[in-house]
């Protein structure tokens, strides 16, 4: 399909794919039938995963704009991604962030908002105090340190990027860049995704990266040949240096989408300010703001990036990169809000389109039977209902989108 076509076609999938007839019935607290009710039904939360990361939790030293920080977050999105790059849970040895860890995860919970740990596996920050390890050694540590993690905080954090990136970790000379390059990226990730999987069978776990090539291609095949525990593609799509058109977003969509598993776009940016003009990408810029201009263009390719990933039926989740300019991988302004946690245009169109515009607000009358029908986002719902006598109800129900389309709603 050409740019036209995809984007015209959009709202159509999003009906398609994103909602359906949700056959409801109204029962009062015995399972009775109530007839006659008049409901007003509401998405409190969508089924698709909406995110950013969340590593600013707890590090901004202004209470006032780390307060704002998680209002904006929370006020917005469902789904947190959270930091466990080895070198910096364990920047001493034996000595972990894990406190740090389930204060963060805690807040999630607290706020209903799904986490996800990032990454269990990488070639890149990796500790110093293993560099010098025997690498034996090293990749015994990090078993156990996959193990440990899903175990520890099951329950708390059910998803994960397990291994990151392995079609360029052999080019790294450190023990997992040398551990990929003797036996394989196939293999060490397979082997990675079993250890992840033994604590915790529960675990949606992902494989991820950001070179969407081939290389890419033949390393997803080779884990479902090999029967490996992956449950989740996942996709970066970082645009430093410019935006893909969206011919390319939906055909890495349509790629992906014939291995047959969800995808995620783990880590998207878009920026609001001058392209990255360099290619370190380590290198960080205090000097790289946003601006008017570019936040219009960064709202302007955001809402249709989101929209055509939200219309396509394998995409489960789009996780933004970063959430806030505070703090920002690179320096880049790469925010949803800026610094003072201001929100930027498409921080305010995503609120519209996915808490307004993309969500159940309708209302419906239930029959003798107490049945209603009713087309419905996926996702948590909330009912406040009358009786024909005038007493006033309230209830909740989930619709799924591989879940039954016939709903029992208790009201009491």
């Amino acid at each position: 399909m050409n740019r036209d076509e995809i984007l015209n076609g959009a709202e159509a999938r999003i009906q398609e794919h994103r909602t359906a007839e949700a056959r409801l019935r109204f029962v009062d607290k015995a399972g009775k039938p109530l007839a006659n009710v008049a409901a007003e039904v509401s998405l409190a939360r969508h089924e698709f995963k909406l995110g950013a990361n969340a590593f600013r939790i707890g590090a901004i030293e202004d209470a006032t704009v780390q307060r704002a920080y998680c209002e904006r977050f929370a006020a917005l999105l469902n789904y947190a991604t959270l930091p466990f790059y080895w070198g910096g849970y364990e920047p001493q040895k034996d000595r972990t962030q894990e406190a740090r860890l389930d204060t963060m995860a805690a807040w999630c919970r607290d706020n209903r908002i799904t986490a996800k740990g990032h990454p269990l596996v990488w070639h890149e920050v990796f500790p110093k105090w293993a560099e010098a390890m025997p690498d034996p050694e090293v990749m015994k540590r990090q078993e156990e340190r996959v193990k440990q993690i899903v175990y520890r905080f099951q329950g708390r954090i059910d998803v994960w990027d397990v291994v990151n990136e392995a079609t360029v970790s052999h080019n790294h000379n450190n023990a997992v860049g040398r551990w990929m390059k003797a036996k394989g990226a196939a293999r060490c990730v397979a082997d990675a995704l079993r250890w992840a999987d033994g604590p915790n069978p529960n675990t949606t776990l992902l494989y991820n990266d950001f070179n969407v090539s081939p290389d890419f291609e033949k390393l997803v095949q080779a884990l479902l040949d090999a029967k490996a525990p992956v449950k989740t593609v996942g996709i970066q799509s970082h645009m430093h240096k410019g935006t893909w058109p969206i011919e390319r977003v939906w055909s890495v969509c349509e790629t992906y989408a014939r291995f047959g598993l969800p995808l995620h776009f783990t880590e998207a940016t878009v920026l609001s300010g001058e392209l990255k003009k360099d290619d370190d990408w380590h290198k960080r810029h205090d000097d790289w703001h946003s601006t008017p201009d570019g936040e219009k263009a960064q709202g302007d390719y955001g809402q249709q990036f989101y929209t055509v990933l939200f219309s396509h039926p394998a995409v489960e989740a789009i996780t933004w990169w970063d959430f806030s300019d505070n703090g920002a991988w690179q320096g880049a302004p790469a925010g949803l809000v800026r610094k003072d946690m201001s929100p930027k245009p498409l921080y305010e169109w995503l609120a519209e389109a996915f808490h307004k515009r993309w969500a159940t607000n309708a209302r419906a009358t239930s029959d003798a039977a107490g049945a209603a029908t009713l087309r419905c986002f996926f996702g948590e719902h909330e009912v406040r209902a009358k009786l024909p006598s005038g007493t006033e109800l309230k209830g909740r129900f989930a619709l799924a989108r591989r879940g039954s389309r016939s709903v029992e709603v208790h009201l009491a």
